[in-house]
């Protein structure tokens, strides 16, 4: 399939945060597009106002009609819908040009120059620090983000199909679609056993991945892994010395196999963004971006949404939002809050993803969230997955050593908050908790 001969793009799930990044590109590139999605979000009205259609109901008749005609359509779909969905089944049986978002982005960047981030956590983070620098620094990148950046307001960076930057997302072997020239794996943790079903084999897919990378590797300092190493005060290749934090901001140097940066600034918070800001120096800095160029840009750059995402921040009152939806993310946001504010009463709310991932995890899950002072979970956000018995919140409730826990419903979320005495409120997970902040926030101030 030659991209160029496509006039027409319809994608099942638009909504998706990396959906609507392809549905943007292929607009701006003067495809007529349009899509489908369960409910109307932020992302989807983003998408109206560029005058993309999308319509809510699993509807064959809502398609606008020029997107029957097979040998100009190109349909994506999101492996998170099920096959049972009609309209998938009718561009199935019909023969039509379909095909996986992370085959589309693999056919969009086979041609280009392509950094791609990989790792269990902090692709988000680390594909948007490099995106913005190599915009900046004046490189003409197109990246695809898994996340909204706040300088752009957007998960996606126009640029040109020379370069581009993109999440390599280990769910369903997705990156192993890719053509890497410049890459990082940023962490190798157990996830998506319903996927891969072992952690093993988890590992194997990312050395698989690594071995599709043509110019140069690098990886957090202590995978087991070949490439050049990024750590902090632990003699990597790319290694962060003088770490200190003033008013709430990141400081420190760092020492490149060849040179060396002082007085970087960051305004994220925790080690772990730390280490994010180093990956994308160090890929930048391996293209031939100057130190100086970098630096400027990561301390310009304003973060991504729901990733530590301040909502209020006041002397007597903090609210953070964040994606957190595995253990070890949840451990980074609960250190980098006692990092930041060593004596406050933190309140957690945690709505759990995915049955699968709850029960695979449900006491290392039990461990991170017994850190906060107060825990409040939301039911399990099934997303892809139908129901498993005996997993619930409430059997994991039972696991977190907190005396101050309940399981609360969606309609009673805002009432137990505002009982609550934690000046801290955070936030946490991958769900639609993320659609209750605002009203959360609201509520709070009003308070």
């Amino acid at each position: 399939m030659n991209l160029n001969n496509i006039h027409n793009v319809y994608l099942i799930g638009i909504g998706g945060i990396g959906m609507s990044a392809l549905a943007k590109y292929f607009k701006v590139n003067g495809k007529n597009v349009a899509g489908y999605d369960r409910v109307f979000s932020p992302i989807i009205q983003s998408l109206q106002e560029t005058g993309i259609d999308v319509h809510f109901e699993d509807s064959i008749d809502l398609i606008p009609k020029y997107f029957f005609n097979k040998k100009e359509t190109l349909v994506i779909y999101t492996p998170a819908i099920p096959k049972s969905q009609s309209e998938f089944i009718y561009f199935k049986e019909n023969d039509f040009y379909l095909f996986k978002r992370a085959q589309i982005l693999g056919l969009i960047t086979a041609n280009s120059f392509c950094f791609a981030v990989a790792g269990t956590h902090g692709k988000t983070t680390t594909s948007s620090i490099l995106g913005h620098i190599l915009h900046e620094s004046g490189v003409n990148a197109t990246s695809f983000l898994g996340g909204i950046a706040e300088n752009y307001n957007s998960n996606f960076i126009l640029g040109n199909d020379q370069v581009t930057v993109v999440e390599a997302d280990e769910f369903d072997r997705s990156f192993l679609q890719l053509s890497p020239n410049i890459a990082c794996i940023t962490s190798m943790d157990a996830d998506h056993l319903d996927v891969y079903g072992q952690h093993n084999e988890l590992e194997n897919s990312f050395r698989e991945f690594a071995q599709k990378v043509t110019d140069q590797l690098f990886v957090c300092k202590g995978l087991q892994i070949d490439g050049l190493t990024y750590g902090i005060e632990n003699n990597a290749d790319y290694n962060v010395k003088n770490l200190r934090i003033k008013n709430g901001t990141y400081f420190f140097d760092v020492i490149t196999p060849d040179d060396k940066i002082q007085d970087i600034e960051l305004n994220l918070p925790g080690r772990h963004n730390v280490l994010n800001a180093v990956a994308a120096l160090a890929m930048a800095n391996f293209y031939g971006v100057s130190l100086d160029k970098i630096k400027s840009a990561i301390k310009s750059f304003k973060g991504v949404q729901r990733r530590f995402s301040y909502k209020i921040k006041t002397e007597s009152l903090v609210l953070i939002d964040d994606y957190a939806h595995h253990p070890t993310e949840i451990n980074a946001v609960i250190n980098s809050v006692r990092e930041l504010y060593p004596s406050k009463k933190v309140l957690g709310i945690f709505q759990p993803h995915l049955f699968s991932r709850t029960r695979d995890f449900a006491n290392d899950f039990a461990s991170s969230l017994s850190k906060f002072d107060e825990v409040i979970l939301l039911d399990i956000y099934p997303a892809r997955e139908l129901p498993i018995e005996g997993i619930t919140s409430d059997w994991l409730l039972e696991k977190v050593d907190n005396i101050s826990k309940k399981l609360v419903s969606k309609k009673a979320l805002i009432e137990n908050i505002l009982q609550s005495k934690a000046e801290i409120i955070v936030m946490i997970g991958a769900g639609d908790i993320g659609e209750m902040v605002e009203n959360v926030k609201n509520q709070l101030l009003k308070r």
